[in-house]
């Protein structure tokens, strides 16, 4: 018997966008992550740390605009979801490098799309 597997190719995040992603273990990652001082990690390390959190902040990306296009029209929260949509796609159009900085950058990403995801779940301000 011969051990075969499939390896999974999804750069744009479609497989994962499916699925609700679990926040408590990225939010860790994150956190980490961001409280490196002076890491000494390999490069392969410190690109498998970016994948995944590039992997992750595309889908919550994909989660923040359903919930963007859910919006009424006139809800303000819509426009600065697109805002921050927009420079998540210019920061995940870059390509990745084995580096600390890499990682944390998209760290800071997955950390500013879910202040986002927050505002935009959030019952609606009363109009005034």
């Amino acid at each position: 018997m011969t051990d075969t597997h499939a390896m999974l190719y999804d750069p744009q995040g479609l497989f994962e966008a499916e699925l609700p992603p679990h926040r408590a273990p990225y939010e860790a990652l994150v956190t980490a992550v961001l409280a490196w001082t002076n890491p000494s990690l390999a490069p392969r390390d410190y690109e498998q740390i970016a994948l995944q959190l590039t992997g992750h902040a595309r889908a919550v990306a994909a989660d923040v605009r359903r919930h963007a296009a859910a919006l009424p029209k006139s809800d303000g929260r819509g426009a600065l979801a697109e805002v921050i949509l927009r420079e998540a796609d210019r920061r995940l159009s870059v390509p990745l490098e084995g580096t600390a900085r890499c990682a944390q950058n998209r760290a800071r990403l997955v950390r500013a799309l879910y202040t986002r995801l927050d505002r935009l779940t959030e019952p609606a301000p009363a109009a005034t």
